[in-house]
């Protein structure tokens, strides 16, 4: 049950970030927003791992809890922010629903998923380009294009590292490593790659980072944390196309944004794939019963 409710955090709060760090970017570099971002929430989440007397990881767990956090937060997070600048926010949701499709790639060897988890994923991706695909094309940009296809590759492959060498260590705790690993990444890369701002720091864009550091970081990533050890990786993944899903979701709603047929059958398609992976039989390794 909790394995549950931390992927339907996942899915529901990075959901609602797309339009935060688009908010975000608009005063803040890329890495001058990893560099904010992550230091507060650092912070939060070593004082919420002291408060619960977590165990501190061991030397050895701190350094890969390090490369994650570099991967995860330092790398990918910083190309999503970054190719936000130049591509548009459709086909971000897109590539980044490639989240999925690495992680079962990657750990196919250990844990085999089958045809029909296969059938799901592909499913799955074609649902989001669906549902975000722009009616009037999309604009591309050769080193967003390859900023946002090379991040879920880096997501992924962190996520693996962190789930095959890390096994002590609290929740909080890891989770305050990793983001310092990527505050400290922002705060020495901020000063050569355009600084911290682009412009004065709006209200807006403020409330957006503050938002990033509360929901995106603090709550999503803590219970991404959690998710990455409690369910296989390609089902884990699947809250990549529940994201695009969430934020139209969002927008139809909130903002009273258009939702045609497209959209019916975008959201059909990715429930339908999720239900594929997620409920999929257990695939057994060569040699096993």
């Amino acid at each position: 049950m909790l394995a549950w409710l931390a992927f339907l955090t996942v899915a529901v709060v990075w959901g609602s970030t797309y339009f935060a760090i688009a908010l975000g970017i608009e005063t803040f570099t890329p890495y001058g927003m990893v560099a904010v971002r992550f230091s507060v929430a650092a912070l939060l989440a070593l004082g919420l791992g002291r408060w619960r007397r977590e165990p501190w990881p061991t030397l050895a767990e701190a350094r890969h809890l390090m490369i994650v956090g570099a991967l995860l937060l330092g790398i990918a997070n910083a190309l999503v922010s970054w190719a936000e600048l130049h591509v548009s926010s459709g086909l971000a949701a897109i590539l980044s629903a490639l989240v999925p499709l690495w992680l079962a790639l990657f750990s196919m060897a250990r844990e085999p998923l089958g045809p029909k988890g296969w059938v799901g994923l592909v499913l799955g991706l074609l649902g989001v380009a669906v549902l975000v695909w722009p009616s009037g094309g999309t604009r591309v940009h050769p080193g967003g294009l390859a900023a946002m296809v090379a991040a879920p590759l880096v997501w992924s492959w962190g996520t693996l590292h962190g789930r095959r060498h890390v096994r002590g260590g609290g929740l909080f705790t890891n989770v305050a490593y990793q983001m310092a690993t990527a505050a400290l990444m922002g705060l020495l890369a901020a000063p050569f790659t355009g600084g911290f701002l682009r412009g004065p720091a709006t209200p807006k864009s403020l409330l957006a980072i503050g938002y990033l550091v509360v929901f995106g970081s603090l709550v999503a990533f803590t219970a991404y944390g959690y998710l990455a050890k409690a369910w296989p990786p390609a089902k884990m993944g699947t809250y990549a196309y529940l994201n695009p899903l969430v934020a139209v979701l969002l927008g139809r709603f909130g903002l009273h944004e258009t939702f045609g047929l497209r959209s019916y059958a975008g959201m059909a398609i990715i429930l339908v794939a999720v239900a594929l992976v997620q409920l999929r039989p257990a695939v057994p390794l060569p040699g096993q019963d």
